[in-house]
């Protein structure tokens, strides 16, 4: 008597809950797999000092990873977040150092300049929220506008000179610290748990997934859908203006050149890794974090033990790629 083949069905159920699981969680096992791995023999890797270079290095991608986040949950994509770096990079110091600092007034100036470079970012991330939901253009070509064009923006504004200065009250966003903590990572972690708590907690929040998982369902539903595009390229904006204020108080010195330099891509990867479907749907920021110190560690796991740099990149879109193709193949099953 011949037996019965066992049915697919289950063994289709058991690959795509393998996929969901590596999808979701494949973040948090790489970065604990890195962790041991360093720990057994990368020297002085458990010193406060390698974890404040960490730190350092991974603070902005983060911070701008959280709105591109949001720009991805509704279907789109953001890659001018770079060049609104640079812009709010250089718009500070001409700010700080300008009449009023000059003139005693540095903790104005520099309140003002915080609050001007950042509402600058924020203003042209509504440039390009308005683009892609008033006239529907696709966001990877939206976006592609102030990705060339912003740091150009920036460059014109100082001629392409470097900017340095000394400006204590300015440069402790990004040298400071509380408690041995350095003060950026404060700053990262605000913007992480407000945007935490507007997609759990706020009807924003759920519009937002709304809008990535089905656009034409929310718009059948009466959502506001364009208003709620607008709102996350304008978060996106906020959140480079933010980013770019750090990398200039780090090195105390603004650069229109390098400022923001691949961090659109880096975020992106960040988005990727954490388990945030591109096509949109999703806002896993903890898995984006998450994500971003993995991606952060590999370099810097690479980095410790005489790997080239230029081996570290590969090796990095590796992930990336594997990230994407777990994303794929959940799909599909």
């Amino acid at each position: 008597m011949m037996k019965a083949s066992p049915s697919p069905a289950p063994t289709r159920a058991r690959a795509a809950g393998g996929l969901a699981w590596w999808s979701r969680h494949g973040a948090l096992a790489a970065f604990a797999v890195l962790l041991i791995l360093n720990i057994a023999i990368t020297p002085h890797f458990l010193s406060v000092q390698t974890l404040n270079i960490n730190l350092t290095q991974v603070c902005t991608i983060i911070i701008v990873a959280v709105g591109m986040n949001l720009v991805i949950a509704t279907g789109g994509i953001d890659l001018s977040v770079g060049s609104l770096m640079a812009i709010s990079g250089v718009i500070a110091p001409m700010i700080f150092m300008g009449a009023w600092a000059g003139a005693g007034h540095i903790g104005i100036a520099v309140a003002l300049a915080v609050v001007a470079a950042v509402a600058v970012a924020g203003l042209l991330g509504v440039f390009n929220g308005w683009l892609v939901a008033r006239f529907g253009i696709q966001p990877i070509v939206a976006t592609l506008i102030l990705f060339i064009a912003g740091r150009g923006i920036a460059q014109v504004l100082v001629d392409g000179n470097l900017q340095t200065f000394t400006v204590p009250e300015f440069a402790w966003i990004g040298q400071g610290a509380l408690f041995g903590i350095p003060t950026q990572v404060f700053v990262m972690a605000a913007m992480v748990f407000a945007a935490v708590w507007t997609m759990r907690r706020t009807r924003f929040g759920r519009y937002v997934l709304a809008v990535g998982g089905n656009e034409r369902a929310a718009v059948m539903a009466g959502l506001p859908v364009r208003r709620i595009k607008i709102a996350v390229y304008a978060v996106s904006g906020l959140c480079a203006g933010v980013a770019g204020l750090v990398v200039i108080a780090i090195n105390s010195a603004s650069d229109s050149n390098q400022i923001g330099l691949g961090n659109e891509l880096d975020a992106i990867a960040a988005v990727a890794v954490g388990g945030s479907a591109l096509t949109g749907g999703q806002a896993r920021l903890l898995g984006t974090v998450l994500g971003a110190l993995t991606i952060q560690l590999i370099r810097y796991t690479l980095l410790a033990n005489g790997v080239p740099d230029a081996a570290a990149l590969v090796v990095k879109a590796a992930v990336i790629a594997l990230a994407v193709w777990l994303q794929q193949a959940q799909r599909r099953t």
